[in-house]
């Protein structure tokens, strides 16, 4: 009995009992209090109609938003380990992240001038 990968089939089998039991649990113990506005479609905050209002057009609001988390999102996952290693890349390390943050400043100043940074 000396496989190594014992612990984590047994990892895996603890981890789906605890999902699988979190979901039963609340199915059963959860409160089943149904309504009208619980049992209709949600459509990102915008009230569902048969027909689109407008020429079905969404507002870029929604859009600008996903960016945002997409942008500083990437940026993020970048500087870490650049930053964890920033001595061992000397000079071409620092070339190469001055010149990503420039790119990522592109669409930065792009939904800055859509408005995506105000939150009315």
């Amino acid at each position: 009995m000396n496989n190594p990968y014992v612990p984590l089939l047994w990892l895996m089998g603890i981890a789906a009992v605890l999902a699988l039991g979190g979901v039963g649990a609340s199915a059963i113990l959860g409160p089943k209090r149904y309504n009208r506005a619980k049992l209709e479609a949600y459509e990102c905050g915008i009230q569902p109609t048969p027909h689109a209002i407008g020429g079905g057009r969404f507002p870029i609001k929604y859009y600008l938003v996903a960016m945002t988390f997409i942008v500083f999102d990437i940026e993020v996952v970048f500087l870490y380990p650049w930053a964890v290693s920033f001595t061992e890349l000397a000079l071409f390390g620092f070339v190469a992240m001055m010149a990503f943050l420039v790119l990522i400043t592109v669409p930065f100043v792009y939904e800055w001038r859509r408005g995506g940074f105000e939150w009315d």
